[in-house]
């Protein structure tokens, strides 16, 4: 059995929050050739006090996900609080991608070369997968989605959409068509 986590004193809250800001721009930079060192001499600290708060890479490329999923969360909820189920889907849908467009850091940790360490945030995670699945069913269970769409093909059409915002790509394009092909339609 494990201690309850107890809140972050304030100062360390801040070096935290420094820490995450620092890799977010340099992640956003320079992708994975980026060092802890780097990070800390970014953040105005140490590297032992990065290494205080995140053991390795990973666990920064996770936090820096929990960090965005906090505010796509949000976003979920007034989404979910939408009557029409449609329209419900298409602004979690692009919300979520309107706020990660201008997060290179975010769509890095998720794309990037390393698989990310779902764990570490399991429970922002879970907060926003349910809210997902329950725009989800409500939007194919009204007759508005495909009825074999699914939460996880959500997934794949976000991820897709965020490889394209980079250089020349048309993310927007990307998802008008996505939505095309799993808009329900009467024959």
């Amino acid at each position: 059995m494990t201690a309850p986590e107890r809140p972050l004193r304030a100062d360390a809250r801040r070096n935290r929050e420094a820490v995450l800001d620092a890799a977010g721009d340099l992640f956003a930079q320079r992708g994975d050739a980026v060092q802890m060192d780097e990070i800390a001499e970014r953040a105005g600290l140490g590297v032992g006090t990065l290494y205080r708060h995140f053991a390795d890479k990973r666990a920064l490329l996770a936090a820096i996900i929990g960090r965005r999923f906090e505010a796509i969360t949000s976003l979920a909820r007034t989404a979910d609080a939408t009557e029409d189920p449609w329209t419900a889907f298409e602004t979690l849908l692009y919300g979520y991608l309107e706020s990660v467009e201008a997060d290179t850091a975010f769509r890095f940790a998720l794309l990037g070369p390393e698989r990310p360490r779902w764990n570490d945030i399991a429970d922002e995670k879970t907060d926003f997968s349910e809210i997902t699945e329950r725009i989800v069913r409500r939007a194919v269970g009204a007759g508005r989605l495909r009825a074999d769409f699914r939460a996880e093909d959500f997934v794949l059409i976000t991820r897709g959409a965020m490889a394209n915002m980079t250089g020349a790509g048309d993310w927007r394009r990307h998802v008008a068509l996505f939505l095309e092909g799993i808009r329900h339609r009467e024959d």
